[in-house]
């Protein structure tokens, strides 16, 4: 998704420049995993360096899928041109003064963090919320200032979770969560790891959310940044700007003959990316290809009709892979994909490929 992920910088750019901010707060997850493409790399750079162009203050911390080492590496170099990185925990909190017409304004960086990392510096540490706790408490923080935090976290507020979608990674049972009343003496707190926008306990404690959509659970998510304008002591103000994608993530559901009848598919970009649902009741040859011809970029088929209702494992292709062999299951990814059998020729065809590739693998 790099050409989806370029076009939704140049739009962030657009709008940092539209309302002419002056720095721009990134709350972690900068890559989806530790050793990130080369490409998503260089996308990064690009726009590390149009943020610079434009003089601003940019402000980073490390998510849990980042490598908190490789994000903070150059970071102080960085910091001669207004780039503050702040990529693993070194006992404390990062602090960065800048100054308005109001005063001083202290932005706070707190990188992902574990307790076991934690408990290197504060050896009582043993849970998420008691790391975050001891760190704040151990911070300069001058309550009379104003105070920004910029943290990557699993935060609650009385015992409510955050709206979540399948895109994130949070430890069962609850035991990464930290409840907001940690964050009372900052002004406000710009929260990663949630992908959907929302607020945490308070108005000033928020996920900005992706600025694209990772999964179909997040298709009905309206992506965004949000603008924060701080005034004196006490005075913080937001608005949420929506973004709009190159290509959106959408559900689609109906029979075949609709969903391809041009007079359906040209209300919306068929370049988007779609999760199909059919609800025929007679197979279809070939459903995937004839819906890829009207929608290249599908990219999950599921069937909701008579069969799927009583047999629910149909719906997703969902098996036992441990008890079927390569051509079994091949066999029902094939039926689920096209919703008819395969044919014995076709059966051997594959059969000779598993052989060659695999030798004895049937």
């Amino acid at each position: 998704m790099i050409e989806d992920q370029e076009y939704i910088l140049k739009e962030m750019l657009k709008i940092a420049d539209e309302h002419q901010v002056d720095g721009l707060l990134i709350a972690g997850d900068i890559y989806d995993k530790t050793i990130p493409s080369v490409e998503g790399v260089m996308l990064f750079d690009w726009f590390l360096t149009e943020l610079h162009r434009r003089q601003l203050s940019v402000f980073i911390v490390s998510g849990n899928h980042d490598s908190s080492e490789r994000i903070g590496f150059g970071g102080h170099i960085m910091e001669e041109n207004k780039i503050y990185i702040a990529g693993s925990f070194q006992g404390e909190l990062t602090r960065v003064t800048v100054e308005d017409q109001y005063g001083p304004l202290n932005i706070y960086l707190l990188p992902f963090i574990k307790p076991a990392l934690v408990r290197r510096y504060y050896p009582e540490v043993e849970t998420y919320q008691q790391a975050v706790e001891v760190i704040i408490d151990n911070s300069d923080l001058d309550r009379g200032q104003r105070n920004i935090l910029v943290a990557h976290q699993f935060i609650t507020s009385e015992g409510r979770e955050p709206e979540r979608s399948e895109s994130e990674t949070i430890s069962l049972g609850g035991l990464d969560n930290i409840d907001a009343k940690v964050f009372v003496d900052f002004d406000y707190v710009a929260l990663g790891h949630i992908h959907g926008p929302q607020r945490i306990g308070r108005d000033t404690i928020r996920y900005s959310g992706s600025p694209l959509k990772y999964s179909f659970s997040e298709a009905r998510h309206i992506k965004s940044v949000t603008i924060v304008e701080f005034g004196y002591k006490g005075d913080v103000k937001y608005d949420k700007i929506p973004l709009s994608p190159l290509r959106d993530m959408r559900l689609i559901k109906g029979p075949i003959a609709a969903l391809t009848d041009p007079k359906v598919y040209t209300m919306a970009n068929t370049q988007d990316y779609i999760h199909a649902t059919l609800t025929d009741e007679e197979e279809i040859y070939d459903a995937i290809g004839k819906l890829r011809s009207v929608y290249p970029n599908i990219m999950r088929l599921e069937f909701d009709n008579k069969k799927t209702l009583l047999n629910p494992d149909s719906r997703t292709g969902a098996v036992d892979i441990k008890s079927k062999s390569s051509l079994e299951l091949f066999e029902e990814f094939f039926e689920n994909q096209n919703n008819v059998r395969m044919t014995d020729k076709q059966k051997d065809i594959i059969t000779r490929l598993f052989e060659e590739m695999e030798g004895d693998a049937i």
